[in-house]
């Protein structure tokens, strides 16, 4: 191996202007600073294609293996000069380029910053290769299981909608409720009939919240050091589940208390930030770990029996478009305990939520092991990643 600097080993390229009333529907994803932000019907980088956030999220690296339009929040690979592109891919994700922000208000990263930075790097381009591949089988994985979860996760959702939403749940005769003529009734609250002998409740009803620790950059840890617990932040949660990728902050036991440590079924729901879309976003824990989450989270932990209906409930188009109107702030959009009082929805008799988690129950233990399988190899791989790209561990 040897030092050198990225403008050495690559060029890059500041992305593409495309304002959202500009894209014009199409299957091309257009790729921001943290990933795809939309899909538009024309391409400018061919495959395969390696973004670096320029602002926003400064520093996140993506790969793409399909054409993609690169926008102006991100920086681009035009040229790899001859190098492994996967093998680029993991030398990125391996640097923190958050620090080299040209601006302390709007941070962003500048190509002309990048390039002087030193590294080690592998000149061996079958060494690359083989650096390359360890890890993309680890991501490979991940990948592959969080598609699982996805198949199991809608699934759930379907019934969920067929039995909680249109009201079709198997009546006395195993016959669709709604459809084969059973009672509705009006309610006044919801303004709307719901199946008779159900109730109306909120999510406060159901759960109890609490809200994250509070810590500086100062307080920080290691994930090697002893008695650390991992913090879970907003950008640990996507697409309803926990992420780990690169975005892992660890803290000293000592500042977590009983009350925010994470169980089984728990919940972690974003309630501050500076975009609308990101508020109120969650995800259940599904398997036991030492975690904590920060404070500008809640972690939510449901009543006996109701985890699987609050899980569905949280990701329903319903409460999405509650909360983006509801939550409120000059610059900051947050949510409250308040707003959960008033996010109400029908519930339904006890015997049903007992036949409902009969039926689901099985399909969530699946995605926890996928889960747990997830974390350990998301955890293997970022280990790994330092040791191989500096040299202290070998491909044989």
């Amino acid at each position: 191996m040897k030092i050198t600097t990225f403008g050495e080993i690559l060029e890059l390229q500041r992305g593409y202007d495309l304002p959202a009333s500009a894209m014009i529907k199409g299957n091309i994803p257009v790729a921001g600073s943290n990933g795809v932000i939309g899909y538009h019907n024309v391409s400018k980088v061919q495959p395969p294609c390696i973004t670096v956030g320029r602002s926003g999220s400064v520093g996140k690296v993506h790969f793409y293996n399909e054409p993609i339009w690169a926008h102006n929040t991100s920086l681009f690979v035009s040229d790899f000069k001859g190098n492994n592109q996967k093998y680029i891919y993991y030398l990125l994700k391996s640097k923190n380029f958050a620090k080299l922000c040209d601006s302390s208000v709007v941070p962003s990263l500048n190509r002309n910053f990048v390039y002087p930075i030193k590294t080690l790097f592998e000149e061996n381009k079958n060494k690359q290769q083989k650096i390359a591949t360890v890890l993309s089988a680890l991501d490979d994985k991940i990948a592959l299981n969080r598609r699982m979860n996805a198949k199991l996760e809608q699934m759930a959702k379907r019934l969920y909608d067929y039995w909680f939403v249109q009201f079709d749940f198997p009546n006395a005769d195993g016959k669709p409720y709604k459809s084969s003529g059973g009672k509705m009734e009006y309610n006044e609250v919801l303004k709307r009939e719901i199946p008779a002998g159900w109730e109306v409740k909120s999510v406060n009803d159901i759960s109890t919240s609490y809200r994250g620790v509070g810590y500086t950059a100062d307080d920080e840890k290691s994930a090697e050091d002893n008695d650390v617990v991992l913090i879970l932040r907003g950008n640990n949660i996507s697409n309803n589940h926990i992420v780990y990728d690169g975005n892992t902050v660890y803290l000293d036991k000592s500042f977590v208390s009983e009350e925010q440590k994470i169980y089984k079924y728990d919940f972690v729901m974003t309630m501050s930030s500076g975009s609308k879309e990101h508020v109120g976003k969650s995800a259940m824990f599904l398997f036991d770990s030492p975690h904590s989450y920060g404070a500008f989270c809640n972690k939510i932990t449901p009543a006996k029996d109701c985890q699987f209906l609050l899980e569905n409930y949280l990701h329903s188009e319903y409460f999405k478009k509650y909360i983006q109107i509801t939550c409120s702030g000059t610059g900051i959009n947050n949510l409250t305990n308040e707003h959960f009082e008033k996010a109400l929805f029908a519930f339904p008799t006890d015997k049903l939520l007992e036949y409902f988690n009969e039926k689901v129950g099985p399909i969530y233990e699946q995605m926890g092991v996928l889960e747990k399988e997830i974390h350990k190899l998301t955890t293997l791989r970022d280990r790994l990643l330092p040791l191989l790209m500096n040299g202290q561990v070998e491909v044989k």
